[in-house]
């Protein structure tokens, strides 16, 4: 593919029997690919055109509600439109698309686009309920890689519902435009267990290294509201237009998440893939969910995966790189991918790592959540913030609270 250019070449994914498939726009090319033992479909219009039409729609006038991405399998430009998008910002759009050309099209989809994040309760020290992502370290502290909105650098991050017990700060946050932020553990470590992420039941999934997905690839996704949810990704490099603000470069599947799911785990095999963004819809009914890739994120914060001693040679060499693992499966077809190797979540509640006991759908008050409900508590708790701390984060998040 890197050999006949994106002017030759549109995308590639999964077939529904494992094997790759790659679009290309003249029958030489498909004979190049096929030589190389790959199966060829020929479209009409180049990843060159198809990143102009994005382009485009990227420097149109922005509206809330709407997102776009490059669907390989159909060979078109998708902009998708929620229930909030009002008919005259639909009309305008719609003239940007034709503009465009007839391989962008235009639908409209249930729910609306919004953060996966709790904002309906009045928390004080972070944006709402979130969920941990993955453990990764720097070489000399650990932290929780997590969603970028669900608090900015200096969000407080409490492991109960009484803000007594705190986890973390937050130090780095990128939103909008990426969707990602560290939370750096009190304690400097992660505990013991750090590879592993809960799926609920007292089940969890070893992570073993880190990858980009693929097109049509079986994913799962593991959440403190709804627990372990599988499905595909349907498109890459997506862009969301979130009330907040505009994310780009994400990873969009069939996959549903519910609010409080935000910053949690999609992986497939053991190996990371994102973490969880926003999207529409819900478990239910079903939607659509957009994920942070893992992979820029942790080039981006310059940190690495915590995987299992057997894959970094031990304990000690945790902050070596973790291996990279493919993000495919050859020819084993998407739905006989399984989440991993399965690892008990075991120990009592202090012998367990955070991470698990944040993911676990059993617990009361699972996720990264600080109740406002509580406020006596948090007030009394030595580890609230002052209180002309806590109305500054009012005021940031007054916005996402509806």
């Amino acid at each position: 593919m890197a050999r006949l250019g994106t002017a030759r070449t549109a995308g590639n994914w999964i077939g529904a029997d494992g094997r790759p498939v790659v679009a290309v726009t003249d029958a030489e090319a498909a004979r190049t690919v096929r030589r190389a033992g790959v199966e060829a479909k020929v479209v009409p219009h180049s990843m060159d055109e198809l990143k102009s039409a994005t382009g485009t729609l990227r420097s149109a006038p922005r509206v809330s509600g709407t997102a776009w991405a490059v669907d390989y399998r159909t060979n078109r430009v998708v902009v998708r439109a929620d229930r909030t998008v009002s008919a005259g910002d639909w009309s305008r759009m719609s003239r940007v698309a034709a503009g465009i050309g007839g391989f962008v099209h235009m639908e409209r989809t249930e729910g609306s686009f919004t953060a996966r994040l709790n904002g309906a309760q009045p928390i004080l020290s972070t944006g709402g309920r979130c969920s941990a992502g993955f453990n990764v370290t720097d070489g000399r502290r650990d932290f929780i890689l997590t969603a970028g909105h669900c608090g900015p650098s200096g969000s407080t991050w409490f492991a109960d519902n009484q803000g007594d017990r705190q986890l973390g700060r937050t130090v780095n946050s990128a939103f909008p435009g990426s969707d990602f932020s560290l939370v750096q553990y009190d304690s400097g470590r992660a505990g013991p267990g750090a590879d592993v992420v809960a799926v609920g039941g007292g089940k969890g999934v070893r992570i073993t290294g880190a990858a980009d997905p693929s097109v049509g690839q079986r994913v799962f996704r593991s959440g403190s509201t709804s627990g372990l949810h599988d499905g595909q990704v349907t498109a890459l490099n997506a862009t969301v237009n979130y009330p907040e603000g505009t994310v780009t470069g994400l990873i969009e599947t069939d996959v549903c998440a519910e609010p409080g799911d935000s910053g949690g785990p999609m992986f497939s095999e053991g190996v990371a893939l994102g973490v969880t963004s926003g999207g529409s819809g819900d478990c239910t009914t079903g939607g659509t969910t957009f994920f942070q890739p893992v992979t820029k994120a942790l080039t981006a914060l310059n940190v690495k995966l915590l995987v299992s001693a057997g894959n970094t040679g031990g304990q000690g060499a945790a902050s070596s790189p973790a291996p990279s693992a493919p993000a495919s499966r050859g020819s084993a077809a998407p739905s006989a991918a399984s989440p991993g190797s399965a690892a008990p979540v075991t120990g009592g509640a202090e012998g367990r790592t955070l991470l698990a006991r944040l993911t676990d759908t059993r617990n009361v008050g699972p996720g990264l959540l600080v109740v406002a409900g509580s406020l006596i508590a948090l007030v009394a708790t030595r580890y609230i913030r002052s209180e002309q701390d806590r109305k500054a984060y009012q005021r940031y998040y007054s916005a996402t609270w509806n």
